[in-house]
């Protein structure tokens, strides 16, 4: 592999690519491209270990090795056979192959895993008479199988475990809301640790320590243990212990408040469990408030939420919703409020008209992320006075 000039492909979710572009580029990624829920980009060794340690909206880091046609299921396994996959992993390392399949003549992703993970094994047996294991918990090397049609990617996936799992959480609700999810969100709506913050019905408290950790621009993986590229033949350890010591170097102090509401003890108690876990009680504040009941006393203040959906708390949709807008208009003025609901008619109830609307995904539920700008009298008003 050549260590200057790496082709890499970041996942991402559907809506953060272009957080993410911004993301990689300001890192040093080269010839950053947006994908469809992914980010291409070039760079050197160290870059791939920095956005593993630092980027907050990937997913997984993935390093594409080997590409080609298959016709069929004999070209795929013939093509896979002759690769040379002792440049890439050693017989005594265990192996573990996800794949994602588009394809007409390739239709079942687990047949195709089998057939790839035969060749791999095949090749070993016939060079150096011994076979790598096949490990799906922990295994010393990922691969990532695409196939589109007739074309077939194989990539190195240089993360590991998922780079959601930030090794934070210890305890979490019914309907959590993902890491790289909740940072996307929060960068989606300008949050860059100047002012304060609120999450006023903060759940297991996801929102509030991604918050805390782009305010002290601590590394999205400042609590992972292990990354998948540190199994690799070419792993520089004393690079990545350098990249590691410049990025923990430019941790800054926060003055501001971040602050999490809740009405379930519950969720309280999980939250404080989750933000003890992030050595965070100095810079976040959990309280049990009812929201609704709430009234701001943070100046200025960005609120990012996630209401509970039917499914976690049994609320009245339409009086719930309604319920947001009236604290909205009544208690927080000169407030920017975005909150994320997959109930698109329910939010209506709100009665604020949203500024903005971004399409997500929570897991497999479409959603929009809206923004309300609460003014004291009219949006007129307020313009008058901005343009003086």
């Amino acid at each position: 592999m050549d260590t200057e000039n790496i082709k890499i492909q970041i996942k991402t979710f559907f809506g953060l690519e272009q957080i993410l572009a911004e993301e990689i580029k300001k890192l040093g990624g080269r010839n950053v491209e947006i994908k469809n829920r992914a980010v291409n980009c070039e760079g050197d060794l160290g870059f791939l270990y920095k956005i593993n340690y630092s980027a907050r909206t990937a997913l997984k880091i993935l390093v594409p090795i080997h590409e080609f046609k298959a016709f069929n299921q004999h070209q795929f396994y013939d093509r896979l056979f002759k690769f040379e996959w002792d440049n890439f992993m050693d017989v005594d390392q265990s192996f573990f192959i996800d794949a994602t399949v588009n394809s007409e003549t390739f239709k079942h992703s687990q047949f195709v895993t089998l057939k790839m993970k035969d060749a791999i094994v095949d090749y070993f047996q016939e060079k150096f008479k011994r076979r790598p294991n096949v490990e799906t918990r922990n295994p010393d090397i990922k691969f990532h199988l695409h196939i589109d049609r007739e074309l077939v990617m194989i990539s190195m996936d240089s993360s590991g475990d998922p780079l959601f799992k930030r090794g934070y959480r210890r305890e979490q609700g019914e309907a959590p809301i993902n890491e790289v999810l909740a940072s996307g969100m929060l960068q989606l709506a300008g949050w860059d640790g100047k002012g304060n913050f609120l999450d006023p019905m903060c759940g297991s408290g996801t929102l509030l320590i991604e918050a805390a950790m782009i305010a002290m621009d601590l590394p999205a993986q400042i609590f992972r243990k292990r990354f998948g590229f540190q199994n690799w033949n070419n792993y520089d350890a004393d690079l990545f212990a350098k990249i590691k010591e410049f990025r923990i170097n430019r941790i800054r102090q926060f003055d501001g408040k971040i602050v999490g509401y809740d009405i379930d003890a519950r969720m309280l108690n999980a939250a404080r469990m989750n933000v003890e876990a992030a050595e965070m009680e100095d810079v976040i504040e959990i309280k049990k408030q009812n929201f609704f009941d709430s009234k701001k006393d943070l100046f200025p203040l960005l609120m990012v939420f996630n209401p509970p959906y039917d499914e976690r708390i049994s609320i009245n949709d339409d009086d719930f919703y309604k319920k947001i807008g009236d604290t909205f208009k009544t208690h927080y003025p000169n407030t920017l409020a975005w909150l994320i609901s997959s109930d698109l008619e329910a939010v209506k109830k709100i009665g604020l008209r949203p500024s903005r609307k971004i399409k997500l995904f929570n897991g497999k539920l479409e959603t929009r992320f809206l923004q309300y700008e609460m003014y004291e009298g009219t949006k007129k008003v307020h313009k008058l006075e901005e343009n003086k």
